[in-house]
């Protein structure tokens, strides 16, 4: 049936298809550069990481780092996989926090002047240095 017989016939304008996929959702500019930061001081300290660290194959949720000694899982405030205003993002995040916690990570956030402060990567390598001289000490 032709479009304008259907809206002859039905008196209704027809549907408007939608796009099935949605974009990605945009980063802040102060994320961006705390999250080049961290990188290049994790880099530079030579602690080991994977970045963008999806912990469950059938969810679309990711944590910005993981810090694979320390079974660590960073956050930092305003990329794009955090979480927003908004019922459901933050019904989605806690379920997100609970399912990781629940397979055994540590979750961590960060404010984007934490990371530019150094704080974090300080923090980072007094837990790195308490983990080695736990073990030391057996």
């Amino acid at each position: 049936m032709e479009t304008s017989e259907y809206t002859a016939l039905t008196k209704k304008k027809p549907l408007k298809p939608k796009s099935k996929t949605r974009p990605l959702p945009k980063a802040t500019q102060k994320y961006l550069e705390a999250e080049e930061t961290l990188f290049q001081e994790l880099e530079e300290n030579n602690i080991g990481y994977r970045r963008k660290f999806q912990f469950e194959p059938t969810k679309n949720w990711r944590f910005d780092f993981y810090i694979v000694k320390l079974n660590l899982v960073i956050e930092i405030v305003g990329s794009p996989w955090s979480v927003g205003r908004g019922g459901k993002k933050i019904a989605n995040a806690f379920n997100k926090y609970e399912l990781a916690e629940n397979m055994g990570y540590t979750i961590e956030r960060f404010e984007p002047h934490a990371v530019e402060s150094g704080y974090v990567i300080r923090w980072i390598k007094g837990k790195l240095e308490r983990l080695e001289d736990g073990a030391n000490h057996f």
